[in-house]
């Protein structure tokens, strides 16, 4: 089974990810961690993607498709977090899949309102040290500014700032959402409220993939 999770940043579609991979038991391909580690490892290809993802805006095709390649299972199934994010991406993806004789299983789009991506975005802080997520206004730290976790520092990233995070959403709604109509041709996408409780959106996932792909 190879999912694709469509959507704009802030929409759940890594949480979601990341619960059915452990339900499910297959991988979860984030294209947003790979390329924050990317960064963080001052690869080559980071050091490219960093100035265009500070901006908000989308990765170029050719650096993301390169990426994907070097990542993808040869074997089993897997959820894909963030790719595809434009036709052309689709497209390499389909490529890609044939030459394994697979093919996409499902799509499932998460739909949520600019203003909802806004809040839980620019609330969202971040561990400087250990990655732990938190937010102003649904999951404060225990004390203001310190993780938890580990003591560190939280931090707000570059790009859940409220104007870069309007930015991304515009960019998605430019660039993304003609995948909607590509996978609409394909009969593979589903729509859901992505505005609804964690729970109540992984029980629905759960019941489209039962239906097959």
């Amino acid at each position: 089974m190879i999912v694709v999770f469509l959507g704009p940043p802030g929409s759940g579609k890594g949480t979601q990810a990341k619960k059915l991979s452990q339900e499910l038991g297959i991988a979860h391909i984030s294209t947003g961690d790979l390329l924050r580690d990317a960064v963080k490892r001052g690869t080559d290809l980071g050091k490219r993607a960093k100035e265009y993802m500070e901006r908000g805006e989308l990765v170029p095709d050719s650096l993301i498709v390169s990426l994907i390649e070097e990542v993808m299972p040869k074997d089993g199934g897997f959820i894909l977090d963030g790719f595809p994010r434009t036709v052309p991406q689709a497209l390499a993806l389909e490529n890609m899949l044939e030459g394994y004789g697979k093919h996409v299983s499902k799509v499932i789009l998460f739909e949520v309102p600019e203003e909802v991506v806004v809040d839980r975005l620019s609330g969202r802080l971040t561990c400087s040290s250990c990655g732990a997520v938190y937010h102003v206004k649904y999951n404060p730290p225990k004390q203001e500014g310190v993780c938890d976790l580990c003591g560190s520092k939280l931090v707000q990233r570059e790009d859940d700032k409220e104007e870069v995070v309007r930015r991304r959403f515009r960019v998605y709604k430019e660039q993304t959402e003609p995948l909607v109509e590509f996978y609409k041709g394909k009969n593979k996408l589903i729509s859901l409220d992505a505005t609804q409780s964690v729970e109540e959106i992984n029980k629905k996932i759960l019941e489209v993939l039962k239906d097959g792909g």
